[in-house]
């Protein structure tokens, strides 16, 4: 960790636009891609919000309670003013022979995702199994458990979910007082999905620790196929000319347990950022 992370985030995009390779995939934008690395980061340095592009924190942190909670409504998720996941539906509830116009329609309107990331979290493979209950519980009983895993991946269950996911699989770690976080990742939009992600996890640690009393200590990413999209490749560049601010602080200031925490329940502290920047998503 010689390198902070905002730094660490602006090597990798340079990186791959320097010395990617062109891949095409099922979106149908291509991308530069290169091969899997790492990127960490020390909670003591600040709150990992990206801070040469403005990022809302709420969105963030109404998706991990959506997570939390096992949700898989995303009228949830509208309500909340949180809209990443409203071009997507559970695909087993998609009627067959729709043209691709109003199939994305259809996709709009249904509500139900299906079996993704919160699902698997609480309910995995549908036979209730509560691998987030079982990790918080460990915290409390066993801290030097080994075995604090959770997973979203469940190959079983991609047919009824809105996507596989990308980041597919998260762990804790506990050691000399410090709870460490690690998550891996499959699929890595390094522009528009890694900032979000790196926050989510970040969000996961701070909650896990105050839950269980510990000490924040380390987040890591391992991150497999990573990419940049050929219609972010402008966004890229602006970004690259930007210098970063001083990372903000989160507080939680209401926090009881984590069960009960509400995405509205988090305060960003000192945060200061250059200009948003657009991008579109590819689906």
């Amino acid at each position: 960790m010689e390198r902070d992370i905002e730094n660490q985030y602006l090597d990798l995009l340079k990186l791959v636009l320097d010395n990617g390779i062109i891949k095409s995939n099922r979106t149908g934008t291509n991308t530069i891609t290169s091969i899997p690395t790492m990127i960490q980061h020390d909670m003591d340095k600040g709150f990992p919000l990206l801070t040469t592009k403005h990022m809302g924190i709420k969105s963030v942190s109404a998706e991990l309670e959506f997570f939390i909670k096992g949700l898989s409504d995303k009228q949830w998720l509208k309500d909340r003013n949180c809209n990443i996941w409203s071009e997507w539906c559970n695909p087993s509830k998609i009627p067959d022979g729709l043209s691709d116009g109003d199939r994305k329609k259809f996709q709009l309107l249904e509500n139900d995702l299906g079996k993704v990331y919160g699902y698997q979290w609480r309910n995995f493979n549908s036979e209730g199994h509560d691998q987030f209950k079982s990790i918080v519980d460990c915290l409390k009983n066993d801290v030097d458990n080994r075995r604090m895993v959770c997973s979203a991946w469940n190959p079983l269950e991609f047919e009824e979910m809105a996507l596989p996911p990308c980041h597919v699989m998260w762990g804790v770690q506990v050691l000399g007082g410090r709870l460490n976080v690690w998550w891996m990742q499959r699929s890595v939009d390094l522009f528009l999905g890694l900032p979000y992600n790196l926050a989510s996890y970040a969000l996961l640690l701070k909650l896990l620790a105050k839950q269980s009393g510990l000490k924040e200590g380390i987040l890591t990413g391992f991150l497999s196929d990573v990419h940049i999209y050929d219609n972010h490749i402008n966004q890229v560049k602006e970004q690259l000319t930007r210098t970063p601010y001083k990372l903000p602080s989160l507080d939680i200031p209401k926090f009881t347990n984590i069960y009960e925490w509400e995405y509205t329940d988090v305060s960003l502290i000192n945060y200061t950022s250059h200009p948003s920047i657009k991008a579109p998503i590819a689906i």
